[in-house]
């Protein structure tokens, strides 16, 4: 079994006035891989391209170690994938018990138990229409379908957006006991960095197109810090240690990269979120 759950090398997508690419990242066996950008940075074009749900200009594609340079993953494959999209996709007639009546006659390893001890956990109605459903219940729906049919990876695009706090705290404890097996591996795009920086073991940073970060989470944080200085004390550092400052009438907020600043400046710890902001307000920055 290969190393890596995912694999993308040199992927390329061109529309009218957007490129996506090229971008390579690998996701190894048995981690969570968090895929963050603002809107509109490519996040879901990404996701689209690795499920063949968008042909990709250049680049391959490998799941599970089967490469899918022809554009095609086998069965066997798709089999092994889960998968929840911005929007879940079920028709509006269908009540969660009848989900699970079409999807055991379509995936072979479909596991029924699985399915409906899913839906009592996240407290979804076993009758209600799937119209009837908030965006959060549908959510959580599509969690609970991919999670019941022996999938070896999930992609999950916004798998936590509408759900209130207490639930997605829920839903991040479901994605952690999946990946405690080595052999389970997700990767999740989300607009609420704090759960990324809470459940994931790799961050990728797509900004317009482009990936500007692959990386470990704890070697990022490990990486960049929060300066806390004075204009004249920046303007003293190479540029290229600076990746994004925030001015104030107290001084100047900056994040850094810890290994080039001289041994009098220490810098503080930042998150995910501070440093991913900075990272895109430093491209306009002098």
């Amino acid at each position: 079994m290969s190393q890596y759950a995912l694999e993308a090398r040199n992927l390329t997508k061109a529309y009218p006035g957007f490129t996506l690419g090229p971008l390579t990242l690998a996701l190894p066996s048995g981690c969570i891989m968090g895929l963050v950008g603002e809107n509109g940075a490519g996040k879901t074009t990404t996701i689209k391209l690795l499920l063949q749900m968008l042909r990709r200009d250049s680049g391959s594609v490998a799941l599970l170690g089967e490469d899918c340079s022809s554009q095609t993953a086998s069965v066997g494959i798709k089999e092994q994938i889960g998968v929840v999209l911005d929007e879940v996709g079920f028709p509006e007639c269908l009540t969660a018990k009848q989900v699970n009546n079409i999807l055991k006659h379509t995936y072979t390893a479909w596991e029924e138990n699985t399915y409906f001890s899913y839906l009592k956990k996240l407290s979804l109605p076993l009758d209600k229409s799937f119209g009837e459903y908030s965006r959060g219940m549908k959510m959580k729906l599509g969690i609970a379908s991919a999670l019941s049919h022996r999938a070896k990876l999930l992609i999950l695009d916004e798998a936590t957006s509408g759900l209130d706090p207490v639930v997605r705290e829920e839903i991040l404890d479901i994605f952690n006991d999946f990946t405690r097996d080595e052999g389970h591996s997700i990767l999740m795009s989300s607009h609420i960095v704090s759960d990324l920086e809470k459940t994931c073991d790799y961050i990728a940073f797509l900004h317009k197109g482009k990936l500007l970060v692959c990386e470990e989470k704890d070697r990022i944080l490990e990486k960049y810090g929060m300066l806390h200085c004075t204009m004249g004390q920046l303007q003293k550092l190479a540029p290229s240690a600076v990746l994004g400052k925030r001015v104030s009438p107290y001084g100047v907020e900056a994040v850094v990269e810890r290994s080039q600043l001289p041994s009098s400046m220490e810098a503080g710890p930042v998150s995910l979120e501070e440093l991913f902001v900075m990272m895109v307000k430093g491209e306009t920055q002098a």
